[in-house]
């Protein structure tokens, strides 16, 4: 039967172009963007997972960026510290060319004093984007709980969704030349001083011929002086500002007559092990120990010195902290045949202060590095699997665009037909 109110032929043909019409969009919409899922009207589910994932390489790239910046800034301080090392072996070369008698010293002393202020220079200029740390300005706690800075290094997203953040710390190393703190006689002084103050009396068989280095403490990690070894400063809770405990770092000096013993605590450092450096250091020196008995006592942790000539002796004990790892540079000396001794001992030390920043950033370095080709590494990946779930297969695209194309001409051909059988009713009217 034809009706002229319901054409059903036209009306299949109606909606087979609509369907045809609406894949035709989709795919051309492919095309324009080269996605196949481009909203969330696409695949609701496929667009959540790689929005989240497409915000997290968002993410990964500002943390490339921040590793970026990190490495400038641990780079100009490893740079700083290899130049300062190289200055100072240039200083030691001045000093052991003092040692010889036959020398011009006072030139020699004023090369040291060049070479020093130009080592001031580059510490003063070892600065990235205002971030110096080799300058002893860094006052912060990094994630390795020691003074420094954290880079920003990773993202890490839980199963639950929640994200953290991972950071790579970086330690100060301070390779400024202040002179430092004089440590209070609590923290560490001759505990027996018998006689004349500064005297060691020509030995009589009494008591005013000898003196005693026994009197120590220690800081701790609660911000006091209560410890029983040495830490560094570095070590959280400890407060270096305070003057009446011992640090890894901080120096001690006890001369004797015109000899210098100078020992640098280290840490983990007890009572015993600082009066047994304090003693080879004299030795080391030049003490006549057939002049000057030394008689170390490991369980009570103290240094006897017993005058055994027949004359007075002066003595003199000094604990520093200093706050800048090459404070001693202020008076390095060699004015003298005594003094060019005790530099040459001094200048190693310094040697490898330097040495140990440079090894320090290096490593930092290298592990920044390490974590900016992991970051670069899981960008790409990341965006890979992104992009295999919403890109479109061009040539798929391609092909199906022909293909539709194709079947919208012969739907409109379709429909035009339909819509045209109503038009032979009107011959069965004539």
């Amino acid at each position: 039967m034809t009706s002229i109110l319901t054409n059903t032929g036209a009306m299949v043909a109606l909606q087979t172009l609509r369907m045809v019409n609406n894949d035709l969009t989709n795919v051309q919409g492919m095309i324009s963007t080269g996605k196949k899922v481009a909203t969330s009207v696409d695949n609701a589910a496929i667009w959540a997972v790689t929005s989240i994932m497409q915000a997290d390489v968002d993410g990964f790239s500002a943390i490339s960026e921040s590793l970026a910046l990190g490495k400038a800034s641990v780079s100009v301080a490893r740079n700083a510290s290899e130049k300062i090392t190289e200055l100072l072996r240039d200083m030691k070369e001045k000093i052991v060319a003092a040692q010889e008698d036959n020398v011009d010293r006072t030139k020699i002393q004023t090369d040291i004093d060049e070479l020093r202020n130009q080592i001031t220079t580059i510490v003063s200029a070892a600065q990235f984007n205002g971030l110096n740390l080799i300058d002893g300005t860094i006052t912060t706690t990094n994630v390795n709980t020691n003074t420094g800075v954290d880079i920003l290094s990773s993202l890490d997203r839980a199963s639950d969704g929640t994200v953290t953040t991972n950071s790579i710390g970086v330690d100060a190393e301070n390779l400024s030349l202040s002179a430092g703190l004089s440590l209070a006689a609590a923290a560490a002084s001759v505990g027996t001083d018998p006689g004349v103050a500064g005297t060691l009396e020509a030995n009589d068989g009494g008591t005013n011929d000898s003196i005693e280095l026994d009197t120590f403490a220690f800081l701790d990690t609660a911000g006091g002086a209560t410890g029983t070894s040495a830490v560094t400063a570095k070590t959280a809770g400890v407060d270096d500002t305070l003057a009446t405990g011992i640090l890894a770092g901080d120096q001690l000096s006890l001369s004797i007559g015109a000899i210098e013993g100078t020992y640098v605590v280290k840490e983990g450092d007890n009572e015993a092990s600082i009066v047994a450096g304090v003693k080879n250091a004299l030795i080391a020196a030049g003490l006549n120990t057939d002049d000057f008995t030394l008689d170390v006592t490991t369980v009570a942790g103290e240094l006897l010195i017993t005058n055994q000539t027949n004359q007075d002796a002066t003595f003199a004990f000094e604990a520093t902290r200093g706050t800048g790892g090459l404070a001693d540079l202020l008076t390095l000396d060699v004015s003298s045949a005594a003094n060019a001794a005790q530099a040459l001992t001094d200048i190693e030390t310094l040697i490898q202060t330097a040495i140990d920043a440079s090894a320090s950033f290096g490593s930092s370095e290298q592990r920044v590095d390490i974590q900016s080709e992991f970051v670069q590494s899981l960008i790409d990946s990341m965006t890979s699997g992104i992009g295999a779930l919403v890109d479109a297969d061009m040539e798929k695209a391609s092909a199906r665009l022909q293909a539709l194309q194709v079947q919208q001409q012969l739907g409109t051909q379709a429909l035009s037909i339909a819509n045209s059988t109503p038009q032979t009713i009107l011959s069965l009217f004539q």
